[in-house]
């Protein structure tokens, strides 16, 4: 085949046959096509989409450019969740334990954060000695003993989405919802998992802003999934404020103890139970989603849900006595709350900036090159539709440098609207789709 002939026809609009698009991942991976041609093919993808077939056909070229992990010696269902990423959103942390201490496997392949989302694999590694790095051997024993385990990319997975991804990031590509669909469900499907929950976030913190825009993507994983003989329901989900109240890598592991221990409502327990009673529903373990959820809330109230957390701390190498006794975690050398101005109900949060004060305080990364420190955070007291007072706690910020918090403290300050009438508090669960 040649190359540059399949490029000038996705130029042109046409459509890629299955061969043609293994032939172009195959090829490229093995170092046979140049960046500056696929960077080429990237742009005719980003300038002129995909079919549902072709999507399905890029993700199983890329799936297939790796290893799928076999797991079939696991008598049970395997199923994962994925989420677009947000302010605050640690719930992977939440729901895989409930979701195996339900019985069901968890085999969760998670990324790091970068720009102001937050990532799970730096979250967990806030949590001293732990490893994300595991082996496939590791990743498969951890599994079997306690049903859930939470690592990062390994060589042999997907390497073609490692290669793609990159390119992506320096070419202007990034938000096509064929690659990011390929991206996605070729490294989630290379887990052997057989079933998968989307949460798919909306809003002012989200990668997808508008609402048409996410539940665009939340169709074409779900197909892709389908495509594949997968389970699968998505969640339009909102992000126009932070989910819960802690955002920082230590900050968001800490409040995840936090619901696991049945001492915190909101938002981050409803959609929690939510996510992890759907994994239940999928897994056979629950014959509804309201069942699912139940069951869930059934395992916090327990402490069943704490205990297997517990347990992949351990297995994974982090420090358990950290998860029993958080407060012995090393403090931000500079600690400042800020106040609120006027009276008023907080009628809009611009979710971005909140995640960028974070990034400002030294809680994330803006290269794949910057040091997190993960003591770094924010703890964001107000919900959009309350009624503060002038003098109340906006936020309590936390870093190792004072001139860090000075450039967080104006990005907070302008990330907030008040109004004097009362203001709608915005539906966490805006959509399901199956």
């Amino acid at each position: 085949m040649n190359t540059v002939e399949l490029i000038r026809k996705k130029r042109d609009g046409e459509i890629l046959s299955k061969d043609e698009i293994r032939f172009l991942i195959s090829a490229y991976t093995k170092n046979k096509i140049p960046d500056y041609q696929f960077s080429s093919l990237l742009m005719a993808i980003y300038l002129k989409g995909m079919t549902t077939k072709g999507t399905s056909d890029l993700t199983e070229a890329m799936l297939y450019s790796g290893k799928v992990i076999d797991l079939n010696f696991l008598k049970g269902a395997k199923i994962d969740k994925h989420s677009t990423g947000g302010v605050g959103d640690k719930t992977s942390l939440i729901i895989a334990p409930i979701a195996a201490a339900a019985g069901v496997y968890v085999p969760m392949i998670s990324g790091r954060g970068l720009g102001h989302t937050g990532g799970t694999l730096d979250k967990l590694e806030s949590i001293p000695g732990f490893r994300t790095d595991l082996s496939l051997k590791e990743y498969k024993s951890t599994l079997k003993k306690c049903g859930a385990v939470l690592i990062g990319q390994t060589k042999e997975i997907a390497p073609a989405d490692k290669l793609i991804y990159s390119l992506r990031d320096v070419t202007g590509t990034v938000e096509s919802i064929p690659l990011i669909t390929a991206s996605i469900m070729s490294k989630k499907l290379a887990e052997g998992l057989d079933g998968l929950v989307l949460d798919i976030k909306t809003g002012s913190g989200a990668f997808m802003q508008r609402e048409k825009d996410a539940i665009q993507l939340a169709h074409s994983l779900i197909n892709t999934a389908k495509s594949f003989d997968k389970k699968v329901i998505g969640f339009i989900t909102d992000m126009n404020q932070p989910l819960g109240n802690y955002i920082g890598n230590w900050f968001e592991v800490y409040e995840s103890i936090k619901v696991l221990k049945g001492e915190m409502t909101g938002d981050l327990l409803e959609l929690s139970l939510v996510l992890s009673g759907a994994m239940i529903f999928l897994g056979n373990k629950a014959s509804s989603l309201k069942e699912g959820v139940e069951i869930s809330r059934h395992y916090i109230a327990n402490g069943k849900a704490y205990e297997k957390f517990l347990k992949i701390v351990e297995l994974q190498g982090g420090e358990v006595s950290y998860i029993e006794k958080p407060e012995k975690y090393p403090k931000s050398k500079f600690v400042e709350k800020i106040y609120t101005a006027t009276n008023g109900y907080l009628s809009t949060i611009n979710n971005l900036e909140v995640g960028m004060a974070a990034l400002a305080l030294g809680a994330g990364r803006m290269t794949k090159e910057d040091k997190i420190d993960p003591k770094a955070g924010i703890l964001f007291y107000p919900k959009l539709g309350d009624f503060i007072r002038k003098g109340d706690v906006l936020a309590e910020l936390h870093s190792s440098s004072q001139s860090r918090i000075e450039t967080a403290k104006e990005k907070l300050y302008n990330s907030i609207t008040i109004s004097s009438e009362p203001v709608r508090r915005p539906k966490l669960i805006k959509k399901i789709i199956y």
